[in-house]
C-alpha cells in the first residue's frame, strides 16, 4: 500500500520561512496531480496549492506570492516553500496526491499531517 511522508513542519514567527517536503512511496505510480491542503482548529480543511506533472500550478488566493509549490517527479516529491508566515497560516499541513487510472477514476492519497504553527 502506498504512502505518503511528510517533513518540515514547526513553529516560527511572523515573516519566518518553512519549506515542507512530501515524499510519495515508489509503489504509487501513475502520480498525476501533487498538492497541500491545510486544516486550522475549527476549520474545513481547505486547499492550498496543487501542481501537476507538467507544472501547471494553483495556489489559494491566500497564499499567492508567499507559498511556492514544486516537485521532482523523478523522487515522487511535493515541497511547499513557505515565506512571509501569517499567524493565520497556522494549520495542520496534508501532503494529496491524485492517481489517475484512466477510466477507473481516481486515486487519493494522504500524508499524515505535519504541525505549522506561527507565532504573532
Amino acid at each position: 500500500q502506498g504512502q505518503l511522508v511528510e517533513s518540515g513542519g514547526g513553529l516560527v514567527q511572523a515573516g519566518g520561512s518553512l519549506r515542507l517536503s512530501c515524499a510519495a512511496s515508489r509503489n504509487i505510480v501513475g502520480i498525476n496531480t501533487m498538492g497541500w491542503y491545510r486544516q486550522a482548529p475549527d476549520k474545513q480543511r481547505e486547499l492550498v496549492a496543487t501542481i501537476t506533472t507538467g507544472g501547471s500550478t494553483n495556489y489559494a488566493d491566500s497564499v499567492k506570492g508567499r507559498f511556492t509549490i514544486s516537485r521532482d517527479n523523478n523522487k515522487n516529491t511535493v515541497y511547499l516553500q513557505m515565506n512571509s508566515l501569517k499567524p493565520e497560516d497556522t494549520a495542520v499541513y496534508y501532503c494529496n496526491v491524485v492517481v489517475t487510472l484512466g477510466v477507473l477514476g481516481k486515486l487519493n492519497y494522504w500524508g499524515q499531517g505535519t504541525q505549522v504553527t506561527v507565532s504573532s
